[in-house]
């Protein structure tokens, strides 16, 4: 479990008391990609082997780990 991560969407799946993340991991992507497919794998000579994103500020991320309670 992630040690010290605040979450305050209390309608997550994963929220737990205290505002704390009870996921196992934690998928954060830069909102560019918000739409993409997050199941597909895409192959280095695509994306280039040494591919990183970068975001100029945190408002730029969105979190793909959030899953609403049921």
């Amino acid at each position: 479990m992630p040690k010290g991560v605040s979450c305050s969407v209390a309608n997550c799946t994963y929220w737990a008391q205290g505002n704390r993340c009870n996921a196992d991991e934690i998928m954060i992507d830069i909102d560019n990609h918000a739409s993409k497919p997050l199941d597909t794998e895409f192959a280095h000579e695509v994306l280039g082997e040494q591919h990183r994103d970068t975001a100029p500020e945190s408002s730029a991320t969105c979190c793909h780990t959030f899953k609403p309670k049921e």
